[in-house]
């Protein structure tokens, strides 16, 4: 990473009561960078947000959030990180106008109409300007969230699964805002569970249960997690499937619309198996290279749910 480092912890810890929540995590995160931040629900994404921009106090662990200590100096990251919840947390009896002009009362910004009116261009927000909060689409709050969160203009903005439960076309323009953010050099780290806005993160963690499983630039991910893949198309899939299951050097079958994807980690004996089906002359095989949503299949299906009731802490932890 050439770029300066805006975020740079290790050994993040957090524990509530006997359950480790967060589990010795590191990460480095590049100034203007998009970060993917992906994992299950219940893994540890909103905890560890909440420790980087200073809302929380790690148990164990150090390291710097902008240049500030995250456990000695939380109050100044607040000041220049936004931090988007996943919940809309703003007045839903107040207009848009009047919740943006409260939200830079509360940091006691200058120039407050100013910003507020840059906000509302900016984010397209105008022309609703006086349209109470609580009658907002889902796409039209995430709007107003993140419209409230640049008010202060922080150099760093931490969104936690942002576009669950909008429509397609309301994350599409949020994207759009995320990389014309990045392009004037604010560094973004973002929770989502969509593949296709995974793929547009420079970088991507992978984090399930509290522990960190991978990290890399977004188009190695597949490569380091050493997949080999197969595509499988024709009748009786569902047949197919149960049957690979148990073939040599098949470790994962994905269904993917009208065909599947085989992978496993053994190249040799995987395709060893697929020569061998493939002479049954019933199904077209082809090699497929193996992408983000079949690597992280993969993780997942090694992870360990750190709060299910039949696992010992000592093994959750």
């Amino acid at each position: 990473m050439s770029e300066p480092l805006v975020i740079e912890v290790s050994g993040l810890t957090k524990r509530f009561g006997e359950r480790t929540v967060v589990d010795h995590f590191d990460i480095r995160v590049p100034k203007g960078a998009i970060y993917g931040f992906l994992g299950p629900n219940g893994s540890g994404k909103t905890t560890t947000i909440r420790m980087l921009c200073g809302l929380l106090t790690p148990d164990e662990g150090e390291g710097t959030c902008l240049g500030f200590d995250v456990r000695h100096e939380a109050s100044r990251i607040k000041e220049e990180a936004g931090y988007m919840t996943q919940k809309f947390s703003l007045y839903e009896d107040l207009s848009i106008r009047e919740n943006l002009d409260f939200v830079a009362r509360m940091y006691r910004l200058d120039r407050r109409k100013e910003r507020v009116q840059v906000a509302l261009d900016e984010l397209g927000l105008a022309d609703r300007a006086k349209q109470l909060a609580g009658t907002l689409s889902g796409g039209w709050k995430q709007r107003l969230a993140l419209a409230a969160c640049l008010l202060h203009e922080p150099k760093l903005l931490l969104l936690d699964e942002p576009t669950a439960g909008v429509d397609p076309k309301a994350r599409r323009d949020f994207w759009d805002e995320i990389r014309r953010l990045s392009a004037k050099g604010v560094t973004v780290l973002v929770s989502t569970h969509y593949m296709d806005e995974a793929v547009q993160c420079d970088f991507i963690t992978y984090i399930a249960y509290g522990k960190k499983l991978i990290d890399g630039p977004s188009a190695m991910i597949p490569a380091l997690v050493g997949l080999e893949t197969w595509r499988v198309e024709g009748p009786n899939l569902g047949a197919l499937a149960e049957r690979l299951k148990a073939e040599p050097g098949v470790e994962q079958v994905a269904r993917f619309g009208a065909v599947l994807h085989i992978s496993g980690t053994d190249k040799p004996l995987l395709n060893q198996t697929v020569e061998r089906l493939k002479a049954e002359e019933t199904h077209h095989w082809s090699l497929q290279v193996a992408g983000l949503e079949e690597a992280f299949i993969y993780l997942m299906a090694g992870a360990r749910d750190n709060f299910a009731l039949d696992t010992p802490p000592e093994i959750a932890a």
